[in-house]
């Protein structure tokens, strides 16, 4: 029995490109079934089967976004930085109104939610890579954020 490969969906492949220009985002990546799309200003379109066990791994998709501006007065992100897995939007407390997950100066332990970060309406609590303490906060509640964006210092 031969393998099906999947058609290439031309039209949605442009219209993410169109995002792209429309937003000045560097990337974009959207997974739908066992069929993942990945569009990125530094190389090619992408076309590759997701794994079935990734089936609860967020989308990233841009809500509609205007480019991040880094925090004015912050310097160079350390190598520290804890980037954004994913495009979305940032939330620093579990609801509106709440205490935040992280301030500056607090220890946190690896794996600890650190923020969570809005994508297609999924709602990603977003782990601390390490434990540590944070040192510099970069995003602020509500914050667009691309992929790879430095968001919090963690030494």
């Amino acid at each position: 029995m031969a393998t099906r490969k999947p058609s290439i969906d031309q039209d949605l492949i442009r219209d993410l490109a169109n995002i792209l220009n429309e937003t000045d985002l560097t990337e974009i990546e959207i997974e739908q079934d066992d069929l993942r799309v990945r569009v990125s200003r530094a190389g090619t379109p992408q076309l590759v089967h997701a794994p079935v066990a990734q089936a609860q791994a967020p989308a990233a998709q841009p809500v509609a976004a205007q480019p991040a501006e880094a925090a004015a007065g912050t310097a160079a992100p350390s190598a520290n930085a804890v980037p954004a897995p994913m495009v979305g939007t940032v939330y620093m407390s579990p609801a509106p109104g709440a205490k935040p997950f992280v301030e500056i100066g607090q220890s946190v332990k690896e794996g600890q939610t650190i923020l969570i970060i809005e994508a297609m309406k999924t709602m990603n609590q977003i782990p601390a890579p390490r434990s540590g303490k944070v040192v510099d906060i970069m995003v602020s509640d509500g914050d667009p954020v691309e992929f790879a964006e430095p968001m919090i210092v963690i030494e």
